[in-house]
C-alpha cells in the first residue's frame, strides 16, 4: 500500500512540472511582443496642425525603418532643407503633414512604400521682441498662446526705472502699426484682464 501511494504521488509530480515550463514559457513570449510600429518619441514643439514651419524652425524627420534618412535638421534660411536622396526640399510655407508628404513623395523613387513622419522639435521662425526696461530685453521664440504677462516673464521682470503701467505690444498689420496698451498692475490685480492679449510673430513689447 506504502509503495502504490510513493507511486502515485512521484506520478503527480512528473505530471506537473511540464505544465509549469509551458506556462512560464508562455508569459515570457507573451511579454516581448511589440507593436509593428513603435510610436515616435521625438518631443513636438507645437501640435497645431495648420502650423507653418518657417527658417530656422528645427524639424524632427523620422523614415520608418530608414534609419539613415531619420534626423533632425534645421531649415536654412532659404527655406529648405536637405536630406538624403533628395538633396534640397522646400519646407518654409508648408505645414508638417505637408511636408511629409512631400518628402514621401520623393522618396517613393528610392525606397519601397516609404512612412514619413515630421515634427517640430524647435519653433525659432516666429519670434517676439522685448525692449525697455526689463532684465534681459531681446527676442524671444513666440511659444503657442504666449500672451504679454508671459513673455515679460521670459525676459526676466522689470527693471527698478520701469514704468508698469504704461507698457504697450506694437505689431504690423497690412501695413500699419497698431498699439495695444498694458497696464501690468491693472493686469496681475486682475482689474483689466482684457489687455493680456496673446502676442503674434514680430511683435514688440515695450517697457519704457
Amino acid at each position: 500500500m506504502l509503495r502504490l501511494a510513493v507511486a502515485f504521488l512521484i506520478a503527480t509530480l512528473w505530471a506537473a512540472v511540464p505544465a509549469r515550463a509551458q506556462t512560464n514559457g508562455s508569459e515570457k513570449t507573451t511579454a516581448t511582443v511589440q507593436p509593428d510600429r513603435p510610436e515616435p518619441t521625438h518631443k513636438a514643439a507645437t501640435d497645431n496642425p495648420n502650423y507653418i514651419i518657417g527658417p530656422q524652425d528645427v524639424l524632427d524627420v523620422d523614415v520608418w525603418k530608414e534609419p539613415e534618412l531619420t534626423r533632425s535638421i534645421p531649415v536654412r534660411p532659404d527655406g529648405k532643407i536637405s536630406l538624403p536622396l533628395l538633396n534640397d526640399v522646400q519646407a518654409a510655407g508648408l505645414t508638417p503633414t505637408k511636408l511629409a508628404d512631400e518628402i514621401t513623395s520623393g522618396l517613393k523613387k528610392y525606397v519601397t512604400d516609404p512612412q514619413v513622419t515630421v515634427i517640430v522639435s524647435a519653433i525659432n521662425s516666429q519670434r517676439v521682441y522685448i525692449l525697455g526696461e526689463v532684465t534681459r530685453a531681446g527676442a524671444y521664440p513666440l511659444l503657442p498662446d504666449m500672451t504679454v504677462l508671459q513673455a515679460l516673464s521670459s525676459a526676466g521682470g522689470f527693471t527698478q526705472f520701469a514704468n508698469e503701467k504704461k507698457i504697450y505690444v506694437l505689431r504690423n498689420e497690412n501695413g500699419k502699426q497698431e498699439k495695444f496698451p498694458f497696464n501690468y498692475k491693472a493686469v496681475v490685480s486682475g482689474r483689466d484682464p482684457d489687455e493680456n492679449i496673446a502676442l503674434q510673430a514680430g511683435d514688440t513689447v515695450v517697457v519704457p
